[in-house]
């Protein structure tokens, strides 16, 4: 069956209908919504009982970066600064010398075992080199488990910061076998130069953009996120165009962003909620079609070598490495270790091989689409089963919250306060946003000219407004009376 532009809007949205009930049935059975995703594209494709044809391969790897802009940036947004702070380090080990030394020591791996060249075995290993967390937090969700001390803001920081390394480590190694000639030290300034332009841009761009966000006054809420997806791929794409890492700079950026005060901050983080959900499902769909299940058989024997090696030595050892100089539990890093999950990102880096045309690409293609299934199956499968065995889980509970609490906040508020403001007050003429409350404070409500209005962060306080305020406790009331110059009763 072709895709034609009669059918493509139906066949898309039955593929992504069934999508979505095949991935709410797997959170109740366990299963990662990555394997139900990629085996319903696989079901409709040239092989499948759909029989669609699709072998475009540089499309698939534009669908794949669009789709990794809005996962990146909806994770870097719901990224808690307070959470990672602790870990962070960790983090960075995990996502630079964790992702190195596993691209190099698969690469070497596969180089060994095969007729692969050393730069193509590289090749190989550096595409698999990264870790997708997204389907373990939902199996871990789903089995109602929660993570000791600060296990999940570390897997949290690494899935979200190791794309770029291991994207690095891709075209670096391409352009070696492409290229025979090319001196390896020269990837040593083009390292340089991505990392380091690509984080001073993305904080950059993070910074720009709050205050256009606040700055800007739009006429409809609705407007505010599609005026952050524009500055996401303006991060992205004025990065990538300089030659910095465009992945590394929306993730911080959506970062910066995250810990700021935003108008309709809540508005945007939903928004990206979904659309994030939604690039999945398009490119575990597509990367579904894209791939023709027999010519995935003949090299399942080098698949499942690699598979056992990147699981149980590769992964481990990278870890050991990273983590040396941390003091850590063993089982923490035994779980991290096992938690080396890998999802579409691997397939989608798989993609650049085909465009550039080189001799192994189909077979690496359909080996790390071999692994990143049996990654899925053994290591997704098993996640909450190794950190009982390991003790390192808790009972996953879900705190009840009142009707009250959850209308007024994100988290509950115990102290209630109205304050006169007096026309000579520091606040008068500002908006909300531009307030710099105290974290445990807000403005729940404001009566003007005796009526009630219900803010946002748009709104500008005037002279004689009474504000309701809620504050976790008479500590954070006081820090506003003597900040904002309001006299007491």
């Amino acid at each position: 069956m072709n895709i034609t532009i009669e059918n493509i809007l139906l066949i898309g949205s039955l593929l992504l209908f069934i999508s979505i009930l095949a991935g709410k049935t797997s959170y109740k059975f366990g299963v990662p919504t990555l394997i139900l995703f990629l085996s319903i594209g696989m079901l409709a494709g040239v092989e499948g009982l759909g029989q669609i044809e699709f072998e475009n391969a540089q499309l698939a790897q534009f669908v794949g970066i669009v789709a990794l802009n809005f996962i990146l940036f909806s994770g870097g947004l719901d990224t808690n600064w307070k959470s990672i702070k602790p870990v962070v380090w960790q983090g960075v080990a995990l996502s630079t010398v964790g992702v190195f030394l596993t691209a190099i020591s698969v690469g070497v791996f596969v180089w060994y075992i095969t007729d692969f060249s050393i730069y193509e075995g590289l090749l190989l290993g550096a595409i698999v080199s990264s870790t997708d967390a997204a389907a373990v937090f939902s199996i871990l969700r789903s089995k109602q488990m929660a993570l000791k001390t600060n296990l999940r803001p570390t897997l949290e920081l690494e899935s979200g910061s190791n794309d770029p390394m291991a994207y690095f480590l891709t075209i670096a190694f391409l352009g070696l076998v492409v290229n025979q000639n090319q001196d390896i030290w020269s990837l040593i300034p083009l390292f340089l130069q991505q990392i380091l332009l690509g984080a001073s841009l993305g904080l950059f761009f993070g910074y720009v953009s709050h205050q256009v966000i606040n700055k800007i006054n739009l006429d409809f809420e609705g407007l505010y996120p599609v005026l952050a997806i524009a500055i996401m791929f303006i991060t992205f794409s004025a990065t990538d165009v300089v030659g910095g890492n465009g992945f590394l700079a929306i993730y911080l950026c959506a970062v910066y962003l995250g810990n700021q005060n935003l108008i309709h901050k809540k508005t945007i983080i939903k928004m990206f909620d979904g659309l994030a959900w939604l690039m999945q499902i398009t490119l575990f769909l597509t990367l579904g079609l894209l791939v023709v299940p027999s010519h995935i058989i003949p090299v399942m024997g080098v698949g499942i070598l690699v598979s056992v090696f990147l699981i149980f030595v590769a992964r481990p050892l990278s870890v050991f490495i990273g983590l040396s100089i941390f003091k850590m539990k063993m089982r923490r890093r035994l779980y991290i270790s096992w938690v080396g999950l890998r999802g579409a990102v691997p397939i989608v880096f798989a993609t650049y091989p085909l465009i550039a045309g080189i001799e192994k690409a189909e077979m690496i293609f359909n080996v790390v689409f071999f692994v990143s299934l049996i990654s899925v199956l053994v290591q997704g499968t098993t996640l909450s089963l190794v950190a009982n065995w390991l003790h390192v889980s808790l009972p996953f509970k879900v705190k009840k919250k009142s009707p009250v609490d959850a209308l007024l906040s994100e988290s509950a508020k115990s102290f209630l306060k109205e304050i006169d403001l007096p026309s000579i007050s520091p606040l008068v003429g500002k908006r909300i946003v531009e307030i710099d409350f105290p974290k445990g404070a807000i403005i729940a409500m404001i009566m003007r000219n005796e009526k009630f209005l219900t803010p946002s962060g748009n709104t500008e306080l005037e002279a004689n407004d009474t504000l309701v305020i809620l504050t976790e406790n008479k500590e954070s009331m006081q820090m506003i009376y003597s900040k904002f110059e309001i006299p007491t009763d």
